[in-house]
């Protein structure tokens, strides 16, 4: 066998492959940067050909730099951002339109009409989902509703819909010359338009959301030796290799976490904050606002469930300090500046740029600064994106334990922001919980090879991965019970600030 996995990771911002060899150590990488394109107020778009380019450019490179060639790859894995949809034309390969990111709300008015309706209990039991943008059916209906050429091309068999895992699975196989159009069971839980228990398209949804099946991608096993095909000989691994994991970003770094046993947790802090919990082998059905989703289906083995709590905006508000108001030149400065203050001093920021997620999954709610005085400084704005950033965690983890009526001994985290230890002290301190992070910080690509490698026998077992495991830092909680509950308070009365402004209902 090849002693190699390649992992190809497509997010909200960027697009990266990596080289892993057995020990799950990192052989070589590439990473690029695509365009957020932003036409209106709400509106989230990226271009899937421009991230297709980009995907050819980072597998190009990662080969180039590793000094590998096809041969020595024995699979390759897959994840990518959820939620976002493409639209494109089988015969052509040309997308009829920008794809429409998980984070955009044009779709408000149809989802709020829906939240208000009898349909809503309905689809969260058949889904595990609520009514939200968030999700791909309402941008899929869009889609739909607003391109005739992509309604008349599907009478003919053209058109294809998916998410960015389908878009890039079509065109790593073949494209428009035999491309396969396949989705997985992690990704398809995330469209609002798959039933979670039996993992098929739903036909009532489907007619709901005026969406025809044949548009779709099949659903297969997330880990499988044959259900998503091999890389073209002409494509960017210049030969044929078995694509034989699948995941969705969450659930892919469920996997580089090895959580696999039930009740383990995970937070991925990256455009935004997912916390993933698994449940086992049957769906658990929340109360306190947390989603139900797959965390991952193997062929020919296991299927387990997991509750999620999906945060908007973390280290997306990094950024919004750095390019809409520009007081830090990089990300990492945000330390150093937070750093200046012992904290925010009473300032609090609610980023509910798009909406807020998890709990409380109100796609009207609009960000807020509130406490702000002329004492404040951009040293205690900057502490107080820390904050939120920590604060919205912690909300998802008191969701997650109302609902598993348990409490977390710790809390394993991964993504960019985790390379800020002030931020991670906090949020150690809010949670009052240890706070813990893996050597291997690229978790999401890692737990797509992880998936490859599975199907194909290059790992023999999920305990053969949980030795890849190590831990690289712990934070241990150090704020009084009494400051962290007053806190906890005053974020909470920030948030219930998001929810009301004059004008609006």
């Amino acid at each position: 066998m090849a002693d190699f996995i390649a992992a190809v990771d497509q997010g909200t911002t960027s697009t990266r492959c990596i080289i892993f060899d057995h020990d799950g150590n990192e052989i070589a990488r590439s990473q690029r940067e695509h365009r957020q394109l932003l036409p209106h107020p709400g509106w989230v778009e990226h271009d899937p050909v421009e991230i297709w380019s980009a995907t050819c450019s980072v597998i190009e490179e990662a080969m180039h730099r590793s000094k590998l060639g096809a041969h020595d790859v024995a699979a390759l894995g897959l994840t990518n951002q959820r939620e976002t949809v493409v639209a494109w034309n089988r015969r052509t390969g040309v997308p009829y339109a920008p794809a429409i990111v998980w984070q955009d709300t044009r779709t408000a008015d149809v989802v709020r009409e829906l939240a208000a309706s009898d349909r809503a209990d309905s689809i969260n039991r058949s889904t595990g989902l609520r009514p939200s943008t968030y999700f791909s059916a309402p941008k899929m209906r869009w889609l739909w509703e607003h391109l005739p050429e992509l309604r008349a091309d599907a009478l003919r068999g053209e058109a294809a819909i998916g998410t960015v895992d389908s878009w890039l699975l079509w065109k790593l196989t073949g494209g428009e010359n035999g491309g396969v159009h396949r989705t997985d069971p992690t990704n398809a839980s995330r469209t609002m338009l798959m039933n979670i228990e039996s993992r098929q398209w739903d036909d009532d949804l489907l007619a709901f959301f005026g969406i025809p099946a044949d548009v779709l991608p099949q659903i297969a096993p997330s880990v499988t030796a044959t259900g998503f095909g091999r890389t073209r000989p002409d494509g960017p691994l210049r030969g044929e290799v078995p694509i034989t994991g699948v995941l969705g970003d969450q659930q892919a770094a469920m996997m580089g976490q090895v959580c696999f046993e039930l009740g383990s947790v995970k937070s991925t802090y990256g455009t935004g904050s997912f916390l993933l919990q698994n449940t086992g082998d049957e769906p658990v059905f929340s109360r306190h606002g947390l989603l139900t989703t797959l965390c991952y289906a193997v062929e020919e083995g296991p299927t387990h469930y997991a509750l999620e709590g999906s945060i908007a905006v973390t280290g997306a508000a990094v950024q919004w300090l750095r390019d809409q108001l520009g007081l830090i030149g990089t990300a990492a400065e945000i330390e150093t500046l937070a750093d200046q203050v012992t904290d925010a001093e009473g300032l609090y920021l609610v980023p509910a740029f798009s909406g807020l997620f998890a709990p409380y999954w109100r796609s009207d709610a609009r960000g807020l600064l509130t406490g702000l005085t002329r004492y404040h400084t951009r040293a205690h704005l900057a502490r107080a994106v820390l904050d939120a950033i920590c604060h919205q965690t912690a909300d998802v983890v008191d969701a997650m334990c109302a609902d598993t009526a348990a409490v977390l001994p710790e809390l394993h985290v991964d993504g960019g922001v985790t390379a800020n230890s002030r931020c991670m002290q906090i949020q150690a301190d809010l949670l009052g919980i240890p706070v813990v992070r893996p050597k291997i910080l690229d978790t999401t690509a890692l737990g797509a090879a992880y998936a490859a490698g599975l199907a194909v026998g290059y790992w023999s077992s999920f305990d053969e991965l949980r030795e890849n495991w190590q831990e690289d830092h712990r934070w241990v909680p150090s704020l009084p019970p009494e400051r962290r509950a007053t806190l906890r308070a005053e974020w909470r009365d920030a948030v219930a600030r998001t929810l009301y402004s004059p004008g609006r209902d």
